[in-house]
């Protein structure tokens, strides 16, 4: 029996809302277990993988955003390259990526292959190590 058809779904959705209420933060219920959204228990239940790959589409989306409001070269920039630096600002955050000014103005005069060995000369690339050489990697392989 279809779930639509057992309840009055949008009525119960509604009821819960109140009853839990809604965090948009990890918080720790009256369990003590650690919570998300309305009742959701992710210590012991955790997310399904199409939650995941849910929530995934949705941060790139908003790091897209980020990238082109923050760099006026982005959107002209290869389809490769966009998609490096939106993984390094997924990975470290706009404010921290900024700090990059070396990669980031080879970025901006198209110069790819600097672009990706500046990259691996930072503290980041030692930290992430294989990560940072293939992001690197794309980057440097791009023709402006």
């Amino acid at each position: 029996m279809a779930l639509e058809t057992m309840i009055n779904l949008d009525r119960l959705t509604a009821q819960l809302e109140i009853h839990e209420g809604i965090k948009l933060k990890p918080y720790r219920c009256t369990a003590n277990k650690l919570t998300i959204g309305v009742g959701r228990n992710i210590e012991d239940v955790g997310i399904s993988k199409e939650e995941a790959m849910y929530l995934l589409q949705n941060d790139i989306a908003s790091v897209a955003g980020q990238c082109t409001r923050a760099f006026d070269w982005f959107l002209d920039a290869p389809e490769q390259v966009r998609e490096a630096v939106i993984n390094l600002v997924f990975n470290m955050g706009l404010s921290k990526f900024k700090q990059f000014k070396l990669t980031i103005g080879h970025l901006s005069r198209k110069e790819y292959e600097l672009a990706g060995a500046e990259l691996l000369n930072s503290n980041y690339a030692v930290q992430v190590g294989n990560r940072a050489i293939e992001i690197a990697n794309q980057i440097a392989e791009c023709q402006p």
